[in-house]
């Protein structure tokens, strides 16, 4: 359109009935008599609107992705370093040796679940014959460790972040009568809770009571909301002896732990969750069943032996 007179006069025209237009539609609220004309426009543009937030928020969503992947492949590198002071500070005689290789396998773990963990060390433990089984560690607020936070080792898991200080940390293991953690059973999608028992198994209530389950089945962490206090994938025991079925609503199982709570020195702090679910990935692979050795006797008869039936004539 030609910039005339006429045009500029047409535009201010247009410009009054969109404000009159608005000025209707606001006071008649939902009686507004132009909602029959919005409703209609919606019919019509809605589809395009939908195509075009479809075009786009891929490449939105792509641009997200690669801003958060840089913000996690940061923060991971920060972690590998870190990890990496500690195993220099670890020493190499032969106790260090030992902490190093509890170090290397609970890394592993890390690397298969996609945890980010902040690796420490054991300094104290609690009253494990008095009210609660707690250690504490070498890590703490300054090191991005925050309250209800997973904690695990190079075997599973080992229990969640309670208390945080400037440089240390309490954790309560999943020993502790007060400790409950959701689970889900290897390749199935059973759950069940878990609670400490001291130093007896974990007790696990399964919430199907029907629930086919045996001695030698397996169970990692079911996962939290915003996966805190606990992250999904981390191994947590072995089923060591399955109470019959009373018909009940849940079935009882005991787990014998993955991790000795009495033997904890190095462990991790899981500071970063995994993208998805691991499922059963981190788990270790089952034993092989040891062949059972088959002896096959060769029976030589006897030249001086008598032969079928040769007794019964002699007779």
């Amino acid at each position: 359109m030609r910039d005339t007179r006429e045009s500029r006069l047409l535009l201010v025209l247009l410009i009054a009935i969109a404000f009159a237009l608005i000025t209707v539609d606001i006071r008649g609220g939902e009686d507004s008599p132009v909602d029959g004309a919005r409703q209609g426009a919606a019919t019509v543009f809605g589809p395009i609107e939908s195509g075009v937030s479809a075009a786009v928020d891929p490449v939105g969503n792509a641009v997200s992705a690669i801003r958060d992947s840089g913000e996690r492949h940061d923060r991971l590198a920060t972690l590998e370093k870190e990890n990496a002071a500690l195993k220099a500070r670890l020493g190499s005689d032969d106790r260090s040796r030992s902490r190093l290789k509890q170090l290397d396998k609970m890394l592993k773990i890390a690397g298969q679940g996609q945890y980010g963990i902040k690796g420490a060390e054991v300094i104290a433990i609690g009253a494990a014959q008095g009210f609660s089984w707690t250690i504490t560690v070498d890590v703490g607020a300054k090191d991005g460790i925050k309250r209800d936070m997973t904690v695990l080792n190079g075997d599973g898991l080992v229990g969640r972040v309670t208390t945080v200080g400037p440089n240390t940390a309490t954790v309560l293991l999943a020993s502790d009568p007060d400790f409950t953690v959701g689970t889900r059973m290897e390749s199935g999608d059973e759950l069940g809770f878990a609670s400490g028992q001291g130093d007896r198994p974990l007790r696990v209530e399964l919430l199907n009571g029907k629930a086919e389950v045996k001695k030698g089945d397996r169970l990692v962490t079911f996962g939290s909301q915003a996966d805190r206090p606990f992250v999904p994938g981390v191994p947590v025991g072995v089923v060591s002896r399955v109470d019959p079925s009373g018909g009940g609503l849940t079935r009882t199982l005991y787990v014998t732990p993955y991790a000795a709570f009495t033997k904890l020195d190095i462990v991790g702090v899981v500071v970063e969750a995994p993208k998805k679910d691991p499922r059963d990935t981190v788990l270790p692979p089952k034993p092989k069943p040891t062949p059972r050795p088959t002896v096959t006797v060769t029976v030589t008869p006897s030249p001086e032996a008598p032969v079928d039936g040769q007794n019964q004539q002699e007779q």
